[in-house]
């Protein structure tokens, strides 16, 4: 039986978020059932050449949120989206960094884990150079943004739980490195993060700025597949962990978003749901170039291994670890619902391109060499033992999401 009933559970997750967004921040732990907030972590600092911002346009924000974010310097001005598609996700004066960014990550190595996380929970995987780290979604729900740096290269790990969207990005551009935070706002309701250093505000799910002087700006994005901790620390046992030790004082392993995933409908979210895929069905998003296709989980998890071309590039949709947990679901993580896992791969291996099949829960093979493949791309039996598939830019988002960001995008097996 789920903590939450489904007759129930929207209103349950409704009630949980008025009192939450509504509440008055407090340095303390949250309760378990609570989404943290904070004070904000940093203030407003100039990077490198990039100089303060000066505010612009105020006169054209609506009441509340002129009235939220009166000490603002972003330059409302410079936008590409129409202010009114803003929501405000965190009711109080400069809702900035209530949801703490970890931007001083602690990090051990795989073969000190211990017992948590457990093996069925999720993260982000992300390989920069010789160094592969995990970072728990039970981890990120709590702050949405790790401002990371691996072997040198600055990295931004984000998670949004109300569109299950988890991207990583060079945060690197034109020769500063930029830290990110979350700007208690929404669109469509994609968290809206913002930097430090022009105060522009940037829509996750795509790594664009869509209000501020960086308008338009685009962060290259990094593969980084979403992945079960039992198949991270097989595939990589010299890889490290996002610990628990973070200096929040936060009980991490529990979900605050208790029963969203089964949820009838998204939390602020107004816009019109295509009724192909339930709103809240996962699907793995790809994008490459200047196109994109989704591949709801639904649909791949009957196939398996989906061959298929995005923008060009051979790729090959992966889906298994059929009892990886939803980190969206109980309060328990651990605990959760079974919702196994979507990764996408660039199916070019030294020039050959692989035709690849299942073979057992998360294992497949490729038709020309017969080697066998886990779900970290890892060829693990056969002539092409030790070679490893490269991930392509994709995120495992909630049906809504994608239809909101990508409403003229291909949906493969329609």
């Amino acid at each position: 039986m789920k903590p939450i009933a489904a007759v129930a559970g929207i209103a349950a997750i409704a009630a949980l978020f008025v009192v939450y967004l509504n509440r008055t921040p407090e340095p303390a732990a949250p309760a378990p059932t609570e989404a943290s907030a904070t004070t904000p972590t940093s203030s407003p600092v100039s990077s490198g050449d990039t100089p303060l911002p000066t505010a612009g346009g105020r006169d054209e924000l609506p009441e509340t949120l002129a009235l939220l974010t009166d000490n603002w310097l972003t330059n409302w001005s410079v936008r590409s989206i129409d202010l009114n598609e803003l929501d405000i996700g965190i009711r109080v004066r400069d809702p900035r960094d209530r949801i703490p960014p970890i931007d001083e990550p602690d990090f051990i190595p795989v073969a000190e884990a211990g017992d948590w996380p457990d093996d069925r929970e999720p993260g982000i995987a992300l390989t920069v150079g010789d160094t592969s780290r995990f970072y728990p979604l039970s981890i990120l729900t709590r702050h949405e943004i790790v401002n990371d740096s691996i072997e040198g290269r600055p990295v931004a790990v984000t998670f949004c739980p109300l569109c299950n969207t988890g991207i990583a990005f060079d945060r690197v551009i034109d020769g500063t490195t930029f830290r990110f935070g979350v700007s208690g706002l929404l669109r469509n309701s994609d968290l809206v993060m913002w930097d430090d250093q022009t105060q522009s505000l940037w829509q996750q799910i795509t790594g664009e700025a869509i209000v501020g002087d960086l308008t338009g700006t685009r962060l290259p994005i990094l593969p980084a597949p979403v992945v079960s901790w039992g198949d991270f620390k097989a595939g990589f046992p010299d890889g490290e962990l996002l610990s628990q030790n973070q200096g929040f004082g936060i009980q991490y392993g529990l979900n605050p978003y208790v029963g969203y995933s089964t949820s009838a409908r998204p939390f602020l979210f107004s816009g019109e749901i295509d009724d192909r895929f339930p709103a809240l069905e996962r699907v793995v998003g790809v994008t490459i170039g200047d196109e994109s296709k989704a591949y709801p989980f639904s649909v791949i998890s009957s196939e398996r291994a989906v061959n298929d071309t995005v923008g060009g590039t051979p790729i090959v949709v992966l889906w298994g670890s059929p009892e990886t947990a939803d980190a969206l679901d109980g309060r328990v993580v651990a605990d959760s619902q079974a919702i196994g896992s979507g990764v996408a791969y660039n199916r070019t291996v030294d020039g050959q391109v692989l035709t690849f099949a299942p073979l057992g829960d998360s294992t497949f093979a490729d038709a020309e060499t017969n080697s066998e493949w886990n779900m970290l791309g890892q060829a693990v039996s056969g002539p092409l033992t030790g070679s490893r598939l490269d991930p392509v830019p994709h995120r495992n988002e909630f049906w809504f999401a994608w239809q909101a960001f990508f409403p003229d995008a291909a949906v493969y097996g329609q």
